[in-house]
């Protein structure tokens, strides 16, 4: 039940604390992964995710990993969104910051924002606006506001790891990719 009331909380009541480290906690007496969740401003399901506890049973002294990403990854991330998703719904947006954390996630990928962003395959950055400095354009406050959706949403997607324009992608192994979802201009897929 708590996961429910935890889904159907707005964003706009979800606040995202930024740490420039992963933070350890200890469990006191009287906590729950609610509770622990609520006091760093995570989602529920992302608490459990990362200590891979699924009921409430702590016991004092636990030790747990709150996730985090840091202000400069957000930051990072909102300007990715911001140079990729411009123009785009807010879904859009979300769903590119998505695709930063299904990366992040998968053994096939880095395993940090930056990383992520920042990675060469082939000769070749895997988001263009690396390539051409679009990354560094000033992100919106629609922007910071879909990486936080992506953040307290996080592992609850589709699973997509790639995203094109198909009117600018000339790439014939990105048309191969299973598809996900159609979001604006974009196609995401697998």
């Amino acid at each position: 039940m708590l996961l429910v009331a935890s889904l159907g909380m707005t964003l706009s009541a979800f606040q995202v604390h930024s740490v420039d480290a992963a933070t350890d906690y200890t469990v006191k007496p009287g906590d729950t992964m609610w509770k622990i969740s609520q006091r760093y401003g995570v989602p529920l399901i992302s608490l459990q995710k990362t200590n891979n506890e699924w009921d409430n049973n702590l016991y004092i002294g636990q030790r747990l990993t709150i996730p985090t990403i840091t202000s400069a990854e957000r930051t990072l991330l909102a300007q990715l969104v911001h140079a990729e998703a411009a123009g785009e719904s807010f879904s859009g947006k979300v769903a590119v910051a998505t695709v930063v954390f299904n990366r992040i996630d998968s053994s096939l990928f880095p395993n940090d924002v930056k990383s992520v962003i920042y990675q060469i395959d082939q000769g070749h950055y895997a988001f263009s606006p690396v390539q051409d400095g679009r990354i560094h354009n000033t992100p919106t406050s629609e922007d910071y506001r879909a990486v936080d959706e992506a953040i307290a949403f996080r592992g609850q997607g589709n699973g997509s790891l790639y995203f094109y324009n198909p009117q600018k992608s000339t790439s014939e192994w990105i048309f191969s990719r299973p598809v996900t979802v159609r979001i604006g201009d974009h196609v995401f897929a697998k």
